[in-house]
């Protein structure tokens, strides 16, 4: 039995099927690519970004120090609860009467403490004035931020805000002399008073 041979006229048909296929294939296939590719791109972003998590009553991240009592996380200002740290500005007396910046040095703690343990962890309490979230928060070991300064001398117990949870920490760095305890200082909250009438 003999075997049809194609036309030329078969040839260039099937010739044109052909690439009307591929046509056709190719955008879907185009499509499959680019998702390939954006799927692997931000699973890469995951793997080598801390993304913060932020709730409405939870930030979690990596912060950074604004001053003593005030830290940005994942772009939202954070002022710890209760307590209140000499402004940036603010002069102090050491134990032998000399001026430092105790504000500074408060800032520089701060800092030295939260990089100990990262995240951290700032626990909704309310808003204030300027809208900045107002938190307890602790370093991913757990261990309470706001304590910790008041502990050490770096900031003091408000008890309008507080009701008294930092006393005991203020009583004990006191007895040490801790942080600016070493000498005399006012409370950071007459100096913005005095300064500018602020609180």
């Amino acid at each position: 039995m003999a075997l049809l041979r194609p036309t030329a006229a078969d040839a260039a048909r099937i010739h044109h099927q052909v690439n009307a296929a591929i046509w056709i294939a190719r955008p879907a296939l185009f499509i499959a690519i680019e998702a390939l590719a954006k799927a692997a791109f931000l699973t890469i972003v995951a793997l080598t970004t801390t993304v913060p998590a932020v709730s409405a009553d939870r930030v979690t991240g990596r912060a950074s120090v604004i001053d003593g009592d005030t830290i940005e996380v994942a772009g939202q200002r954070i002022r710890f609860n209760g307590i209140d740290a000499p402004e940036s500005w603010q002069l102090c007396n050491d134990a032998a009467g000399r001026k430092y910046q105790c504000g500074k040095v408060a800032a520089d703690a701060l800092d030295e403490f939260l990089a100990a343990s990262r995240p951290v962890t700032c626990d909704f309490v309310s808003w204030d004035r300027y809208h900045r979230m107002v938190a307890n928060c602790s370093r991913a070991d757990g261990q309470s931020v706001n304590h910790w300064l008041v502990r050490n001398g770096h900031a003091l117990d408000w008890p309008p805000y507080s009701h008294g949870a930092f006393a005991a920490d203020q009583a004990a760095a006191e007895a040490e002399r801790a942080g600016m305890w070493q000498g005399t200082f006012s409370p950071p909250w007459e100096v913005r008073a005095a300064r500018c009438g602020g609180s």
